[in-house]
């Protein structure tokens, strides 16, 4: 199955959360903190304003900082993946 996000949606896949701290603690999957850094898997074909089609401002591969709490979370072919507004997406990392 493939995902094909409407208007100014986005679906991104989160990357894995870090198992140890910057002091060498490792971490237990109950303690490690849910990340807010993601890939880009799919962009919908940007919103529409004034007739308008409004261009998406990221990308496919691109890797992005997302809310805490933002969009909705999916299973597709046992992946997890999370289904976002772009405005949801404060940030790409370069």
């Amino acid at each position: 199955m493939k995902l094909k996000p409407l208007a100014d949606r986005v679906v991104i896949k989160q990357v894995e959360a870090e198992e140890k701290t910057k002091g060498g603690i490792i971490l237990t999957s109950q303690a490690k903190e849910k990340p807010q850094e993601a890939v880009v898997i799919a962009v919908g074909p940007g919103a529409i304003a004034d007739g308008k089609t409004v261009p998406m401002q990221v990308k496919v591969n691109d890797r992005v900082i997302y809310s805490k709490y933002a969009g909705t979370e999916v299973k597709v072919d046992g992946e997890e993946l999370i289904v976002v507004k772009e405005s949801d997406i404060l940030a790409i990392v370069e």
